[in-house]
């Protein structure tokens, strides 16, 4: 087991110097390096109960979580990762396929002392972690898995050519995939850009929240790394491929927004999980924990719920052997 890392992140991008926190998130939140013996990760670590690891979508960090932590750290130990390449994570040249993006979170959770643990996974983290309750179902209680149509070569691939309102929130998929180019195109026109990705928000994210993630995409190797998922697909795509034939066992809750992808996200689901819950968010777009914080807080208290109980019943059992 590796050890977390004793240096302190600091700057806009940890918990000291992120803006517009929830009143009192720092004496609840803090900021840690967890050296996974791979890479580096930046992992914003508070609360007490069971673990639950939550896991950002594109072009987000873990500060797309921060509307919903502070409740969910009164029933749990929230862990809100920068996966690898995004945020104060490292960003390494290769590492972003869905196989190893999930061996980093089981490597982060075991330097954190969490053998078994609950996952809620939006957008790029549906797909990481659908890859996690597959290659390690032994390791997750039960998962919720927000706003993608299914993980890319677990469910059926889009056509080329696709309606237009479905074109404009869908062809960055193909864009991102390419090499240099991206980058050239969209340096020094990271607003236009990634600002067309937050026009997807059905609720509108306030114009400082979407200057925040951008601003740190103007650096070149976080502009760089943002698209080393999507270039990373066609390997993550054979490892679908062999994933979907494992049927997932475990619980999922399966999230979409009504503007959005709505029902298709429980749709694709259900195509390799046993066991799926189906929710469909009124009014909201692609952003749900951004957009809906109090109806996604519900869902997720509601679904990990039996967790819960079960955790720190098996702790009071545990306890109560100790004393005897």
């Amino acid at each position: 087991m590796t050890s977390p890392s004793t240096s302190t992140p600091t700057g806009p991008l940890s918990v000291s110097g992120a803006p517009n926190l929830p009143a009192g998130f720092a004496d609840t939140f803090t900021s840690r390096y967890i050296d996974t013996g791979d890479v580096r990760l930046h992992a914003v670590v508070g609360g007490e109960g069971p673990p639950l690891l939550l896991v950002h979508g594109w072009p987000e960090t873990w500060y797309a979580w921060r509307l919903l932590m502070p409740a969910l750290a009164r029933e749990f130990e929230v862990i809100a990762v920068d996966q690898r390449g995004i945020g104060l994570s490292d960003m390494p040249a290769s590492g972003y396929d869905t196989g190893t993006l999930a061996g980093d979170l089981v490597a982060l959770m075991e330097a954190l002392g969490h053998e078994r643990f609950a996952v809620v996974g939006h957008d790029t983290g549906f797909a990481i972690s659908y890859a996690l309750c597959a290659d390690h179902p032994d390791q997750v209680d039960r998962v919720v898995l927000a706003e993608i149509p299914g993980s890319p070569g677990a469910a059926p691939s889009p056509p080329l050519f696709l309606p237009g309102p479905i074109n404009d929130r869908a062809w960055h998929l193909t864009f991102n995939r390419l090499q240099k180019i991206n980058e050239q195109l969209v340096k020094g026109r990271e607003d236009a850009f990634f600002g067309w990705e937050f026009d997807a928000a059905a609720r509108k994210l306030p114009a400082d929240v979407v200057d925040y993630y951008v601003r740190r995409l103007t650096n070149p190797d976080a502009l760089r790394a943002s698209f080393e998922f999507y270039r990373a697909l066609d390997t993550t795509i054979a490892q679908d491929q062999q994933r979907k034939t494992r049927r997932l066992k475990m619980p999922v809750l399966a999230i979409g927004g009504a503007a959005s992808f709505g029902g298709h996200v429980a749709d694709a689901v259900k195509l390799v999980a046993d066991d799926v819950e189906g929710l469909v968010i009124p009014g909201t777009g692609h952003f749900v924990a951004e957009e809906a914080p109090d109806e996604m807080l519900a869902a997720l208290t509601a679904f990990l719920g039996p967790y819960r109980d079960e955790r720190q019943g098996s702790d009071q059992t545990q306890g109560s052997h100790l004393q005897a």
